[in-house]
């Protein structure tokens, strides 16, 4: 069976992961955080990567952070990105302590440390990504 290669590829949902991508969807960022060192974490997992502990829960995270690290990707991850290129993926130091991989779509005042909040992008019907904004001082 062929797949069409124009279509992006979806992530895979289970049962530890579908509140993080319902927020998404309600245009919320969530984040695991663990009942006992405090620690949030990202990706969402069935255990704190800090102790170890699966006494973990969901919170509401601020969808601000700073860019910890960025690449411009001229040559896109295969043909389903291939409108997309040039684009800009960013590890972004949440506010909350853990880094997360992203997209930053208007890359203006792209730079290490740059402030930027959460914006949520529908990508089909059934899906919403948290891409990245760079956050502009407002101009006097």
């Amino acid at each position: 069976m062929m797949t069409d290669p124009a279509l992006k590829p979806h992530p895979v949902i289970d049962p530890g992961t579908a509140p993080y991508w319902a927020a998404l969807g309600e245009g919320r960022l969530i984040l695991k955080s663990c009942k006992d060192c405090g620690r949030a974490h990202f990706y969402p997992r069935e255990t704190c990567p800090h102790c170890h502990s699966d006494h973990l829960g969901w919170i509401d995270a601020s969808g601000q952070g700073e860019i910890y690290s960025f690449t411009t990707c001229h040559r896109p991850a295969g043909p389903a990105f291939k409108a997309d290129a040039p684009y800009v993926v960013a590890i972004v130091s949440l506010a909350e302590g853990p880094r997360m991989m992203t997209r930053i779509d208007d890359p203006e005042g792209l730079k290490i440390g740059a402030p930027v909040r959460v914006v949520f992008k529908q990508q089909d019907p059934d899906l919403v990504l948290p891409f990245f904004e760079i956050v502009r001082e407002p101009k006097p």
